[in-house]
C-alpha cells in the first residue's frame, strides 16, 4: 500500500505577508510572523516530538514580547490622549 504524503492531504493556510520594513533590522511584523511560521509548521508535523519543547519555548517567548509591545504601544497611546486633553 503507498503510503500518502502528508503534503497532499494539509490544507494549505496562507500567510498574511508583513510590509517589507525600510532598514535591515527586525520589526515586530517580522516576529509576528515567526509566530505564524511556527505555529503553521507545527501543525504540519515539521518538528519531531523532542524538538517542540525547545520550538514552543522559543514561539512563547517572541508571543511574549509582542504581547509587551502591543501593552507599551496601548500605554503610550493612553499617555498621548491624557496629554492632548
Amino acid at each position: 500500500m503507498a503510503k500518502k504524503d502528508k503534503a497532499t492531504e494539509a490544507p494549505t493556510e496562507t500567510v498574511e505577508q508583513p510590509p517589507v520594513p525600510q532598514g535591515q533590522g527586525l520589526n515586530l511584523s517580522d516576529i509576528r510572523a515567526c509566530v505564524s511560521i511556527i505555529d503553521i509548521v507545527t501543525k504540519r508535523g515539521a518538528f519531531e516530538g523532542v524538538e517542540l519543547s525547545d520550538v514552543g519555548a522559543v514561539r512563547n517567548r517572541l508571543d511574549n514580547f509582542l504581547k509587551a509591545a502591543d501593552e507599551a504601544q496601548a500605554a503610550k497611546v493612553a499617555a498621548e490622549e491624557e496629554t492632548s486633553d
